[in-house]
């Protein structure tokens, strides 16, 4: 009797104990895994919108790489050599780590994290203060304190310092103390001399505790106090005008009888409720309000903010102008009813008042109060636009993006997205679609915000890649994914987007004569003059879905020629690969095929060969490409079916996403034929995903071996030994994802594709029912 040959063993170096393996717990099934690994991902990262905070406009400002402009000279013109300044602030942290930091110092500072030394100037750093000094700051989990101590010279006081990086996640700190908690910004003291003592504070103090007084004054003086709120808010800024003023009142508890509301006003005031003229009187007067028929549901009520049709209204708004006079304000009592109070529509944190506070507009200015209710737009006043304010001395409210996932836009979450997009539309999934859209709408509804917040205070809150563009990395990627996201959903701005990052790549973005993108400049040195594989996809897919949007085919043009030209560069014939950087200082490329760089230009051509038309002039030129590198990429896979780290070196580890690429690129050019030997990419494609399934994905779908972000090297022991791999790393997850997809689409349409050509074969790919 024949016996069936033994299922040869996979010889693995293990990312985690085999009892954990997804494929084993779920039966091989693609679906099964796909949701594991979506699922885990929206868990952790949830719909957290932005934090508003109090932002003192007289506090210093960023840069445009995000760190602070400690300017203690201008601050402190009448300040003596010798004297010290304290600048003072906290930061969070979720984990005990050491965070990087670039400081330039126009004077001699000492820097504390939680009352420990960590950086003191020297001689050269403080006479050349053009040099930028890399700092690693120790923090520990929670919040931690942070002293600059600057000792003023007779040439200069205070420097520069703040996040290393803020390509990433930019740091922004937080006032310390209970006296202003929740403020972003510093502190800085009054000059002091060293005989006064050098203690350092800690956020448990109060600023009174400390033994100096602190900067940015924190509260009005006495005069201002007794002054209309209109008028300490603005009344140095003109002289006339409308201002506008927003507050909520909230339900506290189900009432039939009628909300009362009573006040004062100096100037003309209308008061709106929900948009709605309920009081107007062009004189200083008191005034008394009855708003009937609250719990009816008509007319004062925010309908859309109702759970049900028949459910009692949680709250209503309030918008309020008044037009400036010498004296100029308003006050307006809370309900004499306790069922209801007034409250701010939107939590700021730092803040205590009632009312958010918009203007100065001038006549013929005026917004429509209804257009008022909202803090996801700047308001134009006619000059440079405007936003909310607080009753606070330079109290601006500001809107920063927190979450280290949730509502970022930057390239590796633009795959990440397009991951879940396609996974939700493959398993009817509307949840991780709407999901989808909203953390895209969410950034895309921040642009233009974004802008202006940059513009006024030198670096944003939000959008902080997408409002500060310098590089392909900024825009494409995301970006591409965002046109496909307009395809199953309403984006707001989503088309101005758009139409901005084809803007930066046709006029900003450096070329090379014959058009080819590369990098002269940038966030790091190492990306300066220039080509990177990589950007392949963070140009080319977006550039093919903005040219099929607008009909305007140039743009198709541009992404061959990107192809093309990056072939003539990177290309390595003989192995039928890319290198992953051509160095134009050295006039040569690397020569290191890293394994995520060749994933990007494979996958990011088969996304152009699926928008171009078939009867495209260049289509057979691009397909000649894309199956020599496909040919080259599949004599290079590991004997487990993942691909590594550096593709021709087997003792580099076994990595991830360039594995999940791969599979995507073979995955469809077998389902649309592009292959002309279809049959060694099907066992490839059913080999490498039972590797993933069974190496790199373990059964709460977390994702190993993905390459973090990259340098480049001239030697493949940079890649293999210093380049190392994260856990749940985003440049890996979507594509994972979308590798999922394609194998699904693979047995759907094309259903007589044989199973069983290997035992390990049938393991990977799964039987129809499984599927």
């Amino acid at each position: 009797m024949h016996q069936k040959p033994k299922r040869k063993e996979l010889k693995v170096i293990r990312y985690f104990h085999k009892h954990d393996v997804i494929a084993e717990r779920v039966n091989d099934s693609i679906p099964a895994v796909l949701n594991a690994i979506a699922q885990r991902y929206i868990g952790e990262h949830p719909q957290h919108g932005v934090q508003l905070r109090i932002h003192r406009q007289d506090g210093f400002r960023r840069t445009g790489d995000y760190r602070y402009e400690m300017d203690l000279d201008r601050r402190w013109p009448n300040a003596k050599a010798g004297q010290y300044v304290n600048v003072w602030g906290k930061l969070w942290s979720e984990q005990d780590t050491v965070l990087n930091t670039g400081l330039n110092c126009q004077s001699p500072v000492t820097i504390y994290a939680n009352e420990d030394e960590v950086f003191k100037s020297e001689l050269l750093q403080e006479l050349f203060p053009e040099r930028r000094t890399a700092i690693p700051l120790p923090v520990r989990q929670g919040w931690n304190d942070i002293v600059l101590r600057f000792v003023k010279t007779e040439v200069g006081f205070g420097g520069t310092y703040g996040t290393g990086s803020f390509k990433n996640f930019p740091l922004h700190f937080l006032t310390p103390g209970p006296d202003r908690e929740g403020e972003e910004g510093w502190l800085y003291s009054e000059p002091f001399d060293e005989e006064e003592g050098l203690r350092l504070p800690d956020r448990h103090m109060h600023e009174a505790d400390t033994g100096l007084s602190w900067f940015p004054r924190r509260q009005w003086s006495e005069a201002e106090s007794k002054a209309g709120n209109f008028g300490r808010i603005f009344g140095e800024k003109q002289t006339s005008g409308t201002v506008y003023a927003w507050s909520r009142l909230e339900r506290l508890r189900p009432s039939a009888e009628p909300i009362i509301l009573e006040g004062r006003h100096d100037g003309t005031l209308t008061l709106y409720a929900n948009g709605i003229q309920v009081y107007a009187s062009p004189d200083s007067s008191t005034f008394r309000i009855e708003l009937q028929n609250i719990q009816s549901g008509i007319d004062l009520i925010a309908c859309s903010r109702t759970p049900a049709a028949d459910a009692e209204p949680n709250h209503t708004d309030l918008a309020v102008a008044n037009v400036s006079a010498i004296t100029w304000g308003f006050r307006l009592d809370d309900p004499q009813v306790g069922a209801w109070r007034l409250r701010l529509p939107h939590q700021v944190a730092g803040y205590a008042g009632k009312w958010l506070y918009a203007g100065v507009f001038p006549k013929g200015r005026e917004p429509d109060p209804s257009r008022m209710i909202t803090t996801s737009r700047v308001f134009d006043d006619g000059v440079f636009g405007t936003y909310w304010q607080a009753d606070l001395p330079g109290g601006a409210i500001r809107p920063f993006l927190e979450n280290t996932h949730y509502g970022k836009w930057n390239y590796p979450l633009g795959v990440t997205l397009l991951g879940l997009l396609r996974v939700g539309r493959e398993l009817n999934r509307p949840a991780y679609i709407h999901y989808t859209l909203d953390h895209i709408g969410l950034s895309s509804s921040l642009d233009r915000y974004a802008l202006w917040d940059r513009q006024t205070y030198g670096a944003a809150g939000v959008n902080n890649q997408l409002s500060a563009i310098d590089s392909l990395d900024d825009c494409g990627s995301f970006g591409a994914t965002m046109l496909e996201a307009m395809e199953h959903g309403d984006i707001p701005d989503g088309r101005a987007v758009a139409d901005r990052i084809a803007r930066y790549m046709a006029e900003d973005q450096e070329r090379l004569p014959d058009g080819a993108f590369y990098r002269v400049r940038g966030s790091g040195e190492t990306r300066q003059e220039t080509m990177w594989c990589d950007d392949l996809y963070m140009s080319t897919p977006f550039l093919m879905r903005y040219g099929r949007l607008t009909g305007e085919h140039a743009h198709w043009d541009d992404a061959i020629n990107q192809f093309l030209r990056f072939r003539d560069y990177l290309f390595l014939p003989e192995q039928g690969i890319m290198s992953h950087v051509y160095d134009f200082v050295r006039g040569r490329a690397t020569g290191i095929p890293w394994g995520r760089g060749n994933g990007w230009v494979l996958f990011s051509l088969t996304e152009l060969l699926t928008v171009l038309p078939e009867e495209h002039e260049r289509r057979e030129e691009l397909l000649a490409f894309y199956r020599e590198l496909c040919r080259g990429s599949l004599a290079l896979q590991g004997e487990n079916g993942l691909w590594h780290q550096v593709l021709d070196r087997t003792d580099s580890y076994e990595e991830t996403s360039c594995t999940s690429m791969f599979v995507y690129a073979f995955a469809r050019g077998i389902r649309l034929g592009w292959l002309e030997e279809p049959e060694a990419y099907l066992d490839s494609v059913r080999k490498a995903w039972e590797g993933m399934t069974r190496i790199s994905i373990d059964w709460k779908g977390n994702i190993y071996g993905v390459c973090r972000g990259s340098g480049y090297s001239f030697t493949a022991l940079y890649y293999r030994d210093d380049l190392g791999w994260n856990l749940n790393d985003t440049h890996g997850i979507g594509i994972v994802l979308l590798a999922g997809t394609e194998l699904l689409r693979l047995k759907r349409e094309l259903p007589d594709l044989p199973d069983d050509k290997t035992e390990s074969a049938h393991r990977g790919i799964g039987t129809a029912a499984q599927v």
